[in-house]
């Protein structure tokens, strides 16, 4: 054999999509494109090696001599099964790192023009301390991997324990690891041995940091489904409580009715998921609690707002003036500001403008000039009267962390 591997030569060709073979390692491949089992064929009935390369992107279907890598593995075949559909299943052991050439030919099958790699001779010297300590962390590392991984088998430590040179060690170790196929590829392209070996340590290190934070992220979520369960035991419990001392089918029907009467209160996006949110706390806490009073008085001054209830602007100036001369005598200034002001709202619809404010003693006029505003407007007149309140928040609110807050008027 080792003839075979000094000499360049032309092989049957298998591309591999997303799969690299590592020399030394025997590994199953099921194959079922038509190219590669004519070339697998043809190697198995002239009793052949086989020459086998990644291809650059896997989702590639006939794959030509660009979207392949340009070093493989020459490879051995041994038990090859046609299965039922027609594809081919065999185990293969590398053999040698090659490099491919160019390909001779694509039809029926890919016959590839190959050279064998001549890679240093893998042995260790007893003096080289350093690459004896590199084997020791490599094979400790990949024991703790597959004591962590859920699909390393275990029986392969055995085999790991028992090889004593660098190069089949990275390459026996690599063939497991569970890396992106590029990264694999990297490492079939690398002949030095020790640098190999290297690269392998450094990415079993990163493997075990990936399962460990992964371990973290798991126990993470259960702690967080814990804490659920416990907190679904416990309203279920409260529940049927509840039930029992007959608190909860009235007041789950208030809270039906409550969410009834948001959905057809007709609020802003933004109002309706405050009010949703509100009736989310109110149903997780006790009918009797004081909060639960507060949150139902706020949902109610919610729902009873007029949302999406005004009436149009219908701003005609001679009109207005001639009901302000109906409803009044005198107060020539009082009118003129006040035309003045739908004069400017019938101009500049979109802009906000002033707030008019009437001050006088009772009996001027003030809310009487009002109603004549609303009724030239055509709008609705709504008094509040903040006669005597000495309070602000009975204007402006209570807050809602006080017992018994009402909004303000």
């Amino acid at each position: 054999m080792q003839e075979e591997k000094k000499e360049a030569g032309l092989f049957p060709t298998i591309p591999l999509p997303g799969l690299v073979v590592f020399p030394n390692v025997i590994m199953p491949l099921l194959i079922g494109r038509q190219r590669s089992l004519r070339a697998l064929e043809e190697a198995i009935n002239s009793d052949q090696l086989v020459f086998l390369v990644a291809q650059r992107n896997p989702l590639t279907p006939e794959p030509s001599e660009e979207d392949v890598f340009r070093v493989g593995v020459v490879a051995e075949l041994m038990r090859p099964t046609r299965m039922p559909d027609g594809n081919i299943q065999v185990l293969v052991e590398g053999r040698f790192r090659a490099r491919l050439l160019k390909f001779v030919r694509e039809e029926p099958f890919i016959l590839a023009q190959v050279e064998i790699l001549d890679e240093p001779q893998d042995t260790v010297d007893a003096s080289d301390l350093e690459i004896h300590a590199w084997m020791r962390v490599a094979k400790q590392s990949f024991e703790k991997l597959v004591q962590q991984s859920r699909t390393i088998p275990p029986e392969i430590l055995p085999t790991i324990a028992t090889i004593s040179t660098p190069g089949r060690l990275a390459d026996t170790i690599a063939s497991y690891l569970e890396i992106k196929f590029e990264e694999k590829q990297q490492l079939l392209e690398v002949i030095d041995h020790k640098e190999r070996l290297r690269m392998v340590v450094n990415m079993l290190v990163r493997e075990l940091q990936i399962i460990e934070i992964e371990r973290e992220i798991e126990n993470r979520v259960k702690e967080g489904v814990g804490e659920s369960q416990k907190e679904f035991i416990l309203r279920e419990r409260l529940k049927a409580i509840q039930e029992e001392l007959g608190e909860r089918d009235s007041f789950a029907a208030e809270i039906e009715e409550l969410r009834e009467k948001v959905e057809k209160a007709k609020m802003t996006e933004q109002a309706r998921e405050v009010a949703l949110r509100e009736i989310e706390r109110l149903e997780k806490m006790s009918p009797l609690a004081p909060e639960a009073a507060v949150i139902r008085t706020y949902l109610d001054w919610l729902i009873s707002l007029p949302w999406n209830k005004y009436t149009k602007d219908n701003i005609d100036i001679e009109k207005a003036r001639r009901i302000l001369d109906e409803d009044h005598y005198g107060l020539k200034d009082v009118k003129e500001r006040v035309i003045e002001f739908l004069a400017v709202r019938k101009l500049s619809k979109e802009t906000k403008g002033p707030i008019l404010c009437f001050i006088g003693p009772p009996g001027t006029g003030k809310t009487s000039v009002g109603k004549s505003i609303a009724r030239a407007m055509g709008r609705k007149f709504v008094r509040i009267s903040l006669g005597g309140i000495r309070d602000e928040a009975e204007i402006r609110g209570h807050r809602r962390t006080y017992v018994g807050a009402l909004p303000g008027r």
